[in-house]
């Protein structure tokens, strides 16, 4: 059904005989419409991305059983030192996951990043700390419903959309009742903060959720965590305004790295003084060495016989890069002499990064890259994970005229206290999909064929 969908959409595209000023009609939307990475709009191709019910029911099952796997690993977490150790966490995210939040759980919003083809679902990573794209998917696929050619497929399509935006602040609210339920607090924050670095690229989307949560009626700012103030029992923003309720989409290693200028949020939140979401026990589910434990032959016992089931068919086997013995499904290897000889199915990554930085492709390296490759991986805190199939399509643009370029997919649901909804989904030539190197981005729905 998809692909006769997409074939039809691309129908609808030739018989519209669009032109530049057409594209540039619907790049402008785009940038009214605020889906912009800096100053470069992040849409370029004009077609949705389009799953079948049964598509998006796989995902769901398969990603809530994996979260589900996920906290039977995360209760060991503090009673089991191997977890940290095999995590790789430092001293100071050590410092700051040892903090209580006040509330439960390691992560209450994630998003994966996975690819899908037909039935054939892989995912490849997760990012449990700051997941970027709620307010933007949804604004984009707004914006898209305004295009001719998408109401002319609409006619002959339902088109369900994800209401992210909604699912965002009801996991804040939720997390707040919480915590301040825990505390004898009013269990509506008085103010949000969404706290980043001044100056990023991901600024519009600030600004998106800041008029979100306003017009539901909740004040917000939008801090930089160096601004921030702890006085008198409470967290202030840069103009002395109390902050209940901090939105974090401050990486951790980023925070940690300017330590001495984020003291005030670090002290109010020790004391207690503030709720944070995501808290920073969010780390050991966001590193990318998370995905080992799951797929680790020691770790099985942990889990369901449908866990197990559902790991070995959408997780691709992910180690740690050192020397010594492990098992690749159910056969022992010498790990670093494997990685070597499989290089044209293996990609190394560090274990906590962002924007395929650092990352090292086995089938795209020479064997002198690739032994460099390993080397440096070995000294610092890599995972090697095995290849996927990678998703691609053919996506229609405008250049002189319109062309469909074959694009690589990657759909990345978003996760909220266990429960999919929605997806970010990221469009690039090349094998890294991601908007930080280049990519861009398109809106999912949910079709079915009307009656």
């Amino acid at each position: 059904m998809i692909n006769s969908a997409i074939d039809r959409y691309h129908a609808l595209i030739d018989q519209a005989n669009l032109t530049p000023a057409d594209f540039q009609g619907f790049t402008e939307r785009m940038r009214d419409a605020r889906i912009m990475y800096g100053d470069r709009v992040q849409v370029e191709y004009m077609r949705a991305q389009f799953l079948s019910p049964e598509q998006n029911a796989l995902i769901k099952h398969a990603a809530q059983t994996i979260w589900s796997a996920m906290d039977k690993l995360s209760a060991h977490f503090f009673s089991d030192p191997r977890f940290v150790e095999e995590l790789a966490l430092t001293e100071r995210e050590r410092e700051l996951a040892a903090i209580d939040p006040g509330y439960p759980g390691f992560s209450t919003m994630a998003r994966f990043d996975s690819f899908l083809i037909g039935d054939h679902l892989q995912f490849v990573e997760l990012n449990a700390e700051c997941p970027a794209g709620p307010a933007y998917t949804e604004i984009m696929a707004e914006a898209f419903l305004q295009d001719p050619v998408m109401q002319a497929f609409g006619k002959e399509y339902s088109l369900q959309g994800f209401k992210t935006r909604d699912r965002l602040l009801d996991t804040l609210l939720e997390t707040y009742e919480i915590w301040a339920k825990g505390k004898g607090l009013a269990t509506k924050p008085g103010r949000i903060a969404i706290v980043d670095w001044d100056g990023l690229s991901t600024r519009h989307e600030f600004d998106m959720c800041k008029a979100f949560f306003e017009s539901k009626g909740i004040p917000t700012v939008i801090e930089d965590p160096r601004r921030l103030r702890f006085e008198g029992g409470k967290l202030l923003a840069a103009d002395g305004s109390p902050i209940d309720l901090v939105y974090r989409r401050v990486l951790t290693h980023e925070f940690i790295g300017k330590w001495d200028e984020v003291q005030a949020m670090v002290e109010a939140y020790r004391a207690g003084a503030v709720c944070i979401v995501n808290s920073f026990r969010s780390k050991f589910l966001h590193k990318k060495m998370i995905f080992g434990l799951l797929t680790d032959g020691a770790n099985q016992h942990l889990f369901t016989p449908e866990e197990r089931e559902v790991i070995a068919r959408h997780i691709p086997w992910t180690r740690k890069v050192r020397p010594g013995k492990t098992d690749y499904h159910g056969k022992e290897i010498d790990l670093v002499d494997y990685i070597r000889a499989n290089r044209d199915r293996m990609v190394m990554k560090p274990n906590d990064d962002y924007g395929g930085r650092g990352i090292y492709i086995g089938w795209e390296s020479t064997a002198e890259e690739w032994e460099e490759a390993i080397a440096k991986s070995v000294e610092h805190a890599y995972v090697v994970q095995e290849k996927v199939r990678v998703a691609s399509a053919l996506f229609p643009t405008v250049r002189d005229q319109v062309v469909y370029e074959q694009m690589n997919v990657d759909l990345d649901p978003f996760v909220w206290k266990g429960e999919v909804e929605g997806f970010l989904t990221r469009l690039s030539g090349t094998a890294l999909c991601n908007v930080t190197s280049g990519g861009g981005i398109v809106p999912t729905f949910v079709i079915e064929p009307r009656a």
